[in-house]
């Protein structure tokens, strides 16, 4: 599995994608609440990383959040650009941010690590501390399991990660977890977890 697939992946589907995922009103209320609790209220720009059509960093914006988003997708940035013009967006990829050194207050990367193979994401997470300032914080959704394994996930394959697991990653990438949140399986969504971490001095 390489990004390029799934991005061909969330192309094929992004319409249907928007349909069923595109605004905030269908997003749950704990976790806009614990995007907001972390990444409002400060100064200096925000990254939506794997922001799809837009909808979580038009939610940071109504926040008063300088939130920009980022896709690998094409018909999602478009969709962004139609429906939030008050935020900006730029089509690329995550692997390699175009932000200077430590230059970024915070980063949101709200379900957009989950098709990353595991051996992936040290250097991910690497990146991510490049670009944030000291004292910023990074804020990950994720599909939480007992173990770290793929499943089929609706669009392409998925990771899921144990919450205590991917904190250890985040220590070793310089950040520190300061409030994780998770939900048990209720029938129709699978376990879920977020996690708020603020980078480290260095």
């Amino acid at each position: 599995m390489n990004m390029e697939q799934v991005r061909q992946a969330y192309a094929s589907v992004a319409e249907l994608y928007i349909e069923l995922f595109g605004t905030s009103q269908q997003v749950h209320a704990d976790d806009l609440a614990f995007i907001g609790r972390h990444l409002a209220g400060r100064p200096g720009t925000v990254l939506d990383l794997g922001c799809g059509p837009g909808h979580i960093t038009g939610y940071l914006r109504s926040l008063g959040v300088d939130a920009t988003g980022l896709d690998m997708v094409p018909e999602f940035i478009t969709h962004a650009r139609a429906n939030h013009p008050s935020a900006e967006f730029h089509l690329g990829s995550m692997e390699r941010l175009d932000v200077a050194d430590h230059s970024i207050a915070g980063i949101l990367a709200w379900y957009s690590l989950i098709h990353l193979p595991p051996q992936d994401l040290d250097g991910m997470l690497a990146e991510f501390r490049r670009a944030i300032a000291p004292s910023g914080t990074l804020v990950l959704g994720l599909f939480d399991g007992d173990e770290v394994d793929a499943f089929d996930h609706k669009v392409v394959t998925a990771y899921r990660w144990p919450v205590d697991a991917i904190s250890e990653r985040l220590t070793r990438a310089g950040f520190t977890e300061v409030e994780r949140q998770r939900r048990p399986s209720d029938g129709t969504h699978r376990p879920l977890a977020a996690i708020a971490a603020v980078a480290t001095d260095r």
